[in-house]
């Protein structure tokens, strides 16, 4: 039972992100997700049409 015990003490000493943090890191990652989100699909309509003009091509 030691191993709850101290599970419960690691999290009392554990200093938890406030309130304002907690949505600043949201945004970051909202941020981030929308940047690779468009980055991502920028290089697949970039290959797409690359690779479409190549079959058009023969």
């Amino acid at each position: 039972m030691k191993f709850f015990a101290d599970t419960f003490r690691i999290l009392k000493e554990t200093t938890w992100p406030s309130g304002k943090q907690s949505w600043l890191d949201f945004s970051s990652v909202l941020q981030y997700t929308a940047f690779f989100v468009t980055v991502v699909y920028l290089f697949d309509l970039i290959l797409s049409r690359g690779i479409i003009s190549l079959i058009n091509l023969f």
